[in-house]
């Protein structure tokens, strides 16, 4: 949960584990809102919009018998606060206390990004939520993959929205941790349409009777139409075309995770600007033309591997050597960047796996 400045007098932005400090119950179980406090159901235990614990029924018992020890100190029973920084209109908490600052952990890419996604003040438009049955890392993967976009997603390719042939490629921080996958409609090389003459999806020329949906209006101070920054451990900031969202990706278990979705536009946007981010938001999500086959990919492999522990993927597409921003589409190697800098976390040596270049 978050409390905005305007809501608690004194205090920057602040954030908080929606968890009660007596037993442990969810505090807040609307997915969103404003509220000037917040109040356990299980034993009405009340806290301001801080956090802070500001009311305990019946802490000093019923006259003079049962209650909380004499010596039970308010300010010390609040809700968990988190370590909060901000870029734009995008929130991060860590549980990490003696986290780095923000646009250090961020880092250049990321940071730049963001500043140009959240150039101007934002307008939610609406939400969406997502089950998919496998590990939540295997999503990960995907989103670091620009290889898959111009193979797997047929509407993308048939559409030109995003094809392995056109201009792009992936950025990543000096860690190789965040990633950011890029490309521009209308790039393709002179040869491009042959080039799929060896895949299953070979040459196509469908139509749409709404072709609106591919419109992209050029709203940012460059040629990008599609990119995708993937911020490790579990954030998304995605722009497709003119559709603008975050997502956070919630693992529930090891086999299936949650894909929260905030689409959003800009507060002067008109109403038909809305209409068209509104319309394009249909490329993404669990039904969407684009992104619908995510979530079976996902789940496939999943199944596939889930008793494999011993055995391992071919991740080499753009090489086996140092981790390295890429300047075309047929890559792998942010995902090899997701992943060494997870060994590193996690304290685990693997043998052959390539270090660090800054």
């Amino acid at each position: 949960m978050v409390g905005r400045p305007d809501e608690v007098k004194g205090q920057g932005l602040v954030a908080f584990v929606n968890r009660c400090a007596h037993r442990g119950s969810i505090v807040r179980r609307e997915l969103c809102g404003n509220a000037e406090n917040h109040i356990c159901c299980y034993h009405q235990w009340t806290y301001d919009a801080a956090g802070n614990l500001t009311g305990v029924p019946f802490m000093r018992g019923v006259k003079g018998k049962g209650g909380l020890p004499r010596d039970f100190d308010k300010s010390q029973h609040g809700l968990r606060k988190l370590h909060v920084g901000q870029v734009g209109e995008a929130i991060f908490a860590s549980f990490d206390e003696n986290a780095e600052p923000l646009e250090d952990y961020l880092d250049t890419p990321v940071v730049e990004h963001l500043t140009r996604l959240f150039h101007k003040p934002i307008k939610i438009l609406g939400y969406q939520r997502q089950i998919i049955y496998g590990n939540w890392k295997l999503y990960t993967d995907n989103l670091r993959d620009p290889n898959h976009g111009g193979l797997l997603h047929m509407f993308q390719i048939a559409f030109g929205i995003a094809r392995l042939s056109q201009w792009g490629g992936a950025k990543m921080d000096k860690k190789h941790r965040h990633n950011i996958s890029f490309t521009a409609q209308g790039t393709d090389a002179a040869d491009g349409a042959k080039a799929y003459s060896d895949t299953a999806r070979g040459e196509n020329a469908p139509t749409l009777e709404a072709p609106a949906m591919l419109t992209y209006r050029p709203e940012f101070p460059d040629r990008l139409s599609l990119s995708i920054a993937s911020v490790f451990p579990n954030a998304v900031f995605q722009q497709i075309g003119n559709s603008l969202a975050t997502r956070h990706i919630r693992p529930r278990s090891v086999g299936e995770f949650e894909i929260h979705s905030t689409y959003f536009g800009f507060a002067d946007d008109d109403a038909e600007m809305t209409a068209h981010r509104l319309r394009q938001a249909n490329l993404s999500g669990p039904a969407g033309f684009v992104s619908m086959e995510d979530g079976e990919a996902v789940e496939l492999i999943h199944r596939a591997i889930v008793r494999e522990a011993d055995t391992h993927s071919v991740v080499e597409y753009g090489g086996r050597g140092p981790i390295v921003d890429q300047d075309n589409l047929v890559t792998e190697v942010p995902i090899r960047g997701f992943w060494s800098h997870y060994c590193e976390l996690m304290g685990l040596a693997v043998p052959g796996a390539s270090t660090h270049v800054g």
